[in-house]
């Protein structure tokens, strides 16, 4: 099986590279590689490379940036995914597109399936959004669409990274208490990708995340409880939670964006509590 994955240089390409499974034959393009904005571009590409399965893990993600660089977002998350699309379709490959939970609104109080409604509330969310149609539309019968959420990794930008940085520096933080979601490590989103590849059966619209529900609050006071003993903060964090009104951001974020993952049990693979895979994470970081 030839593979190709887009946005390789981020935190699930380069998981996806690390761990591919026997028999793939995997190929990591990064933006100076590919741009995915670029129809022909893209075109040309996949007609060269010929790959049987494309993982599109390229994105545009500064999530409060996208309400000024609403364009950029737009051709990247939107058209992007779309050209893919196209390609794929031409060349007979099939695609796995990577996407969100904040194509939702958050007004939901148990689990959003993989048939909910979507109303998102920020630009970001809505190019993720049109990216799944525009995938959908062009490429019907050989898509997956794979939403996740609250991604993080041991290196590049996230979340766990910026919170280890804020606690050693400042021994405190103000963290959103009334954001649920849950976290998920991006090397278990990558095992669960690779078991799609696996299975071409698999097509539509489907959900992924670690197990277990937090709050931002929670999550930073399990970063801080899971690092100190691993000398990566200081013993004595202090970590506030506080309103969303009180941290205001230019793009709104759902308030709930729990997924249902249940149409994926068919893999087989159970997904682990979100704490286990932190505590995981938070090791890798320690020993390098």
């Amino acid at each position: 099986m030839r593979v190709l994955i887009t946005g390789a240089q981020g935190q699930v390409g380069r998981a996806l590279l690390e761990t591919p499974p026997a028999g793939a034959e995997v190929t990591g393009c990064k933006h100076g590689d590919l741009d995915i904005t670029n129809a022909e571009a893209v075109r040309n590409y996949i007609g060269r490379h010929r790959p049987d399965l494309i993982i599109n893990a390229a994105a545009y993600t500064a999530v409060d940036k996208a309400e000024s660089e609403q364009e950029l977002a737009r051709r990247t998350n939107t058209e992007g995914p779309g050209h893919l699309a196209a390609a794929a379709r031409a060349s007979g490959a099939r695609l796995i597109h990577l996407s969100t939970d904040f194509v939702f609104d958050g007004a939901a109080s148990v689990p959003y399936p993989p048939q909910a409604a979507t109303n998102p509330l920020s630009v970001y969310g809505r190019t993720k959004r049109d990216g799944e149609l525009a995938v959908l539309e062009t490429l019907p019968d050989r898509s997956v669409i794979v939403r996740s959420a609250w991604v993080y990794a041991a290196s590049g930008a996230n979340f766990v990274r910026t919170m280890l940085r804020l606690m050693r520096s400042h021994g405190s933080v103000r963290v959103v208490a009334d954001q649920v979601g849950t976290p998920t490590a991006a090397g278990s989103l990558a095992q669960a990708l690779w078991q799609i590849a696996e299975k071409p059966e698999i097509h539509g619209i489907h959900h992924w995340t670690d197990a277990g529900v937090a709050s931002w609050y929670d999550f930073a006071v399990a970063i801080a409880e899971e690092g100190a003993p691993l000398g990566l903060v200081g013993p004595a964090v202090t970590v506030t939670p506080i309103r969303t009104e009180e941290y205001p951001t230019p793009a709104r974020r759902p308030s709930y964006s729990v997924l249902d993952k249940q149409s994926l049990a068919s893999l087989g693979l159970t997904p682990e509590h979100w704490r286990k895979r932190l505590r995981d994470v938070l090791e890798e970081i320690a020993s390098a």
